[in-house]
């Protein structure tokens, strides 16, 4: 019991120990702080980028994609068994993508992705991320007459037909300005020749000036042309960041500018099959935007139909009629052992052998995960150097201690205490300063965590710099996330520094002779 008693009166009386406390608990609320960061940038990360990509993928090495799509899917399912959900082709290829905006083209390399929009959307949570409500239900490459995000405020049929409107007239007002200046030059120069008034019958056709012979035809062609008013081209799903600019407006609200919109014609260039393979060109209808907020992803990808685009690259043999393709995607079950099943198909389809490979998607984005997983590793590591310093100030704080309390520790040595227990006095000093330290820590950090988005707000309100942009990481928030067991090995890993820093002090104390211990001045 007097072990306990002791331990409390120095916690309570050693200021001196103040200063390890507080270097515990700052230590320990940073760590809290930062691994629940990490984890919700990472726990957002693995989500988008699982997102496009389903569990497996088996990818061709060239750009004719496999051949025979439907017996591979079918050896597939064989080889996979009752783990299997779905599975999904894909081709995808580099291409240009270029619209107008005011009047000049705009070009960008993005990456064209052809799915099936019925089965798509079962192998990833791709329909998620797209901004029309009924895309959301169901993938459709049609434009719908509106309904999208209120951030396009105009979009979809009521918006292409108003374009299309005010283009015509605009057309329409520059011909009747064309019309007349060419009139007027043709009125001088009428009034200024000499004409012969039978003139008119040395034409090599019979009609009058002015008669325009191919009219007829060009009403027929008309016919036949594309309406933009009430046709759409072949559908085509953006990553909302290849149109777009965000930026803070002057009243610090994100804005973002639309430079095309669904309802907006765009016109994309990519190789064919073949080789060498050939630039082709095909015009598109925008019906929808792609937002999975990671802008490696928003800023590069468009989706069209996998038919129109295996027939725009030539890839549809002309004799069976099945199309090549560049992947086959395959979502698994829930819990199902994601590395077994690929190392299964890769028995069963050697690289050696066959023309592609088989990766999870966590192979395919390994360098990017292993980055951030590097990263987090880190800064803990540089993170418990600070808990780490505020070990060796209780070390040295003890050993002050320890010689402050030489004299009391003689009178308890001569009163029958006994080595262990003047060490434990000590080690359990020692405890009680890591339990102080972390504990305090661990409810600061937790409530610094919970209530982050908060203080950004209040800094930015103190400093007037932006402590987290929007613009840049596409979140509206800072993500976080709080997992008990990191807590709890933070937590645990500070009260063992604490500790171990108590243990040569203690060790010093229990080895001092009472005799020794009484003479000491």
């Amino acid at each position: 019991m007097y072990k306990l008693l002791l331990c409390v009166r120095y916690l309570r009386t050693r200021y001196i120990a103040l200063a390890s406390i507080i270097s515990v608990t700052l230590g320990v609320a940073t760590m809290i702080v930062v691994n629940s960061v990490m984890c919700g940038f990472q726990h957002e990360m693995h989500k988008r980028l699982h997102g496009i990509l389903s569990d497996i993928v088996v990818e061709a090495h060239s750009m004719e994609g496999i051949q025979d799509p439907e017996s591979l899917v079918e050896e597939i399912r064989d080889e996979i068994g009752d783990d299997l959900v779905g599975m999904t082709a894909t081709v995808h290829i580099p291409a240009m993508l270029s619209f107008k905006v005011r009047g000049q083209w705009m070009t960008k390399q993005v990456n064209l992705i052809g799915i099936d929009e019925k089965s798509y959307a079962n192998v990833s949570e791709f329909g998620k991320y797209l901004l029309h409500p009924e895309n959301r239900k169901q993938l459709s490459f049609d434009l719908h007459e509106r309904g999208y995000d209120p951030r396009l405020r105009e979009a979809g049929w009521a918006y292409r037909r108003m374009k299309v409107a005010q283009e015509r007239y605009y057309e329409e007002q520059m011909r009747k300005l064309e019309a007349a200046s060419a009139g007027e030059s043709t009125h001088e120069t009428v009034a200024t020749a000499t004409t012969d008034e039978d003139s008119g019958d040395d034409l090599p056709f019979n009609f009058e000036i002015g008669q325009d012979p191919f009219l007829e035809a060009d009403e027929e062609n008309d016919a036949r042309t594309f309406d933009a008013m009430t046709q759409q081209h072949v559908g085509i799903v953006l990553g909302i960041a290849t149109s777009n600019i965000r930026h803070r407006a002057s009243d610090g609200e994100i804005v973002d500018l639309f430079l095309c919109k669904p309802g907006d014609d765009v016109k994309v260039t990519f190789p064919t099959a073949g080789t060498p393979p050939q630039a082709v060109s095909a015009n598109f209808t925008v019906c929808d935007f792609y937002e999975s907020k990671m802008s490696e992803y928003d800023s590069t990808f468009a989706f069209i139909p996998i038919g129109q685009l295996q027939y725009l690259r030539g890839m549809i043999d002309p004799q069976t009629g099945a199309g090549a393709v560049s992947s086959i995607q395959i979502k698994l079950k829930e819990g199902a052992d994601l590395n077994a099943a690929r190392d299964s198909l890769r028995e069963r389809f050697p690289a050696e052998v066959f023309p592609y490979r088989v990766q999870t998607w966590k192979d395919m984005q390994g360098p990017l995960l292993a980055a951030v997983q590097m990263e987090t590793t880190i800064l803990n590591i540089l993170l418990f150097l600070i808990i780490a310093v505020a070990g060796f100030g209780i070390l040295a704080t003890f050993f002050m201690i320890v010689v402050e309390k030489t004299r009391d520790i003689g009178i308890l040595k001569s009163l029958g205490a006994t080595s262990r227990g003047v060490m434990s006095i000590f080690l359990g000093y020692g405890l009680s300063l890591g339990c102080v330290g972390s504990g305090v820590g661990m409810v600061l950090g937790l409530l610094f965590v919970v209530n982050i988005n908060r203080v950004a707000d209040v800094l930015e309100t103190i400093t007037g710099r932006e402590v987290f942009d929007p613009t840049i990481y596409y979140f509206q928030e800072i993500p976080t996330i709080i997992q008990a067991h990191t807590v709890a090995w933070i937590v645990a890993g500070a009260m063992l520094i604490a500790v171990m820093a108590s243990v040569l002090p203690a060790l010093r104390a229990a080895r001092m002779h009472p005799v020794e211990a009484l003479r000491y001045e």
